[in-house]
Order: C-alpha cells, then structure tokens, then sequence
C-alpha cells in the first residue's frame, strides 16, 4: 500500500514543481540585445519573456549614459512581449530597468546594459 502511494506522489510533486518553475516571466531577449552595441540611439526598446504579462503591473525604464530617464512613459505590453519608445539621448551606455507581473501572478525583475555610438 505504501509503495502504490509513493509511485503515484512522486509523479504529481514532479509535475507541480515543474509548472512553478516555468510560471515565472523570465526575460528571453531584447531589441537592441542585451550588452550589444548600436551606431544610434534606438527609437523604442522591445522586451520578450517567457510567460504572458499582467498589463498593469508590469514597467520598464530606460536611461542613458548621464542618468537621464529617455522612455516616454507607459510601456506597450502584448502577451509576452513589451516595449516603450524611446526620446533622443546621445550616445553612450544605456541602462533598462523592468519589473513585470506574469498573469498568474509571479513577480521577476531585471535590467541590463547595451550601448550607442560609433
């Protein structure tokens, strides 16, 4: 009777960590790509995970090489990917920052790097 208990729990506690784990939104990649270099400031930058997003509480902020915010705000989100635009900000390291919710309510956060100039 015990062994018949654990050969059916084992397969059950493997399939629910493995569905906690793949929950989560992790960042898959990004355009510009993350530590890339690009000859001029991009005009938006676009963030793509590995899970759908929850609209409201997901954002991202973008500064450039002087610490100044160049985002214009709101970010667009569609499923799993997010983007905002971007204003003219020179060249140099540009630093993103994001926070995102996925919709079954998981929390990650990040941020990278990628530069501008020749």
């Amino acid at each position: 009777m015990r062994r018949s208990f654990l050969i059916g729990i084992v397969p059950l506690l493997t399939l629910l960590a493995g569905n906690d784990v793949s929950a989560h939104a992790f960042l898959d990649h990004a355009d510009p790509r993350v530590g890339n270099k690009v000859a001029t400031p991009p005009r938006e930058v676009t963030l793509f995970f590995t899970q759908k997003l929850e609209v409201a509480f997901s954002n991202i902020t973008v500064t450039n090489a002087a610490g100044q915010r160049v985002d214009t705000g709101k970010p667009r989100i569609s499923g799993n990917q997010m983007s905002v635009s971007l204003r003219p900000g020179g060249i140099g390291t540009y630093h993103v920052t994001w926070h995102v919710l996925s919709v079954d309510t998981h929390t990650t956060d990040g941020n990278f790097t990628f530069d501008v100039g020749q």
